[in-house]
């Protein structure tokens, strides 16, 4: 985590059973600070304009601004604030809004109390984090859109091995553990040692932001 040992966290919600759900789920928890709660974007924003948020959980489904609309009134003015996108269904276009609007974060509502409280850690972290069901929409997108030239390629060497470069190349294709694992004849712990190498010489968190990195930088 940063040097900061606590943070304070942001609920925007509507519906009031569910925004007392997710402060249930935090209370207690030791990285949380203070738990602030808002039932629309613009006193979302409002309390982001005059408290020290770190992170905001935002519903994407609000009355009036929607959480995209919030998510990029907020990251203007806020850059630093972190944004998990919370929705119950995925729409293609309403993941990239996202996505372009700044948000770090796209869970599902299906998500367990536990798991959501991993993500905001990671995302506190730095990390990047959306949910497997609209990750290889997110791929998709980076692969069609040239972020770096090929100077910028021919510059970048992480020093990846060869078998490295291949798991990496399947990761971007969407790959999972032990469908690499079956497509190159290796075992599933082998598999697991050269992606946790692969995170490391990246100096990513996850998988997807690897993924995310090969094709912006065209490393595979």
């Amino acid at each position: 985590m940063t040097n900061k040992e606590k943070f304070n966290i942001l609920i925007v919600e509507d519906h009031e059973l569910t925004r007392f759900g997710f402060i249930t789920a935090f209370e207690g928890v030791k990285f949380i600070n203070n738990i602030f709660e808002a039932s629309s974007a613009e006193e979302g924003i409002e309390i982001c304009d005059n408290n020290d948020i770190d992170l905001i959980i935002m519903d994407l489904g609000l009355p009036e601004m929607n959480g995209i609309e919030a998510t990029r009134v907020i990251k203007s003015k806020h850059n630093d604030i972190k944004v998990v996108i919370f929705t119950s269904h995925n729409d293609d276009n309403e993941v990239l809004d996202s996505i372009k609007a700044g948000a770090n974060a796209y869970c599902s509502k299906e998500i367990k109390p536990q798991r959501l409280i991993d993500v905001v850690r990671s995302v506190l972290d730095g990390a990047a984090w959306f949910d497997p069901s609209v990750s290889r929409l997110i791929l998709q997108s980076a692969a069609t859109t040239d972020h770096v030239n090929e100077e910028t390629k021919q510059n970048t060497d992480y020093n990846l091995t060869a078998r490295e470069e291949q798991i990496l190349k399947l990761i971007t294709q969407g790959f999972g553990n032990t469908d690499i694992a079956a497509e190159l004849a290796l075992s599933v712990n082998t598999t697991k040692v050269h992606v946790a190498s692969i995170l490391k010489k990246l100096e990513v968190n996850d998988r997807l932001q690897a993924a995310l990195k090969a094709i912006r930088e065209k490393i595979v």
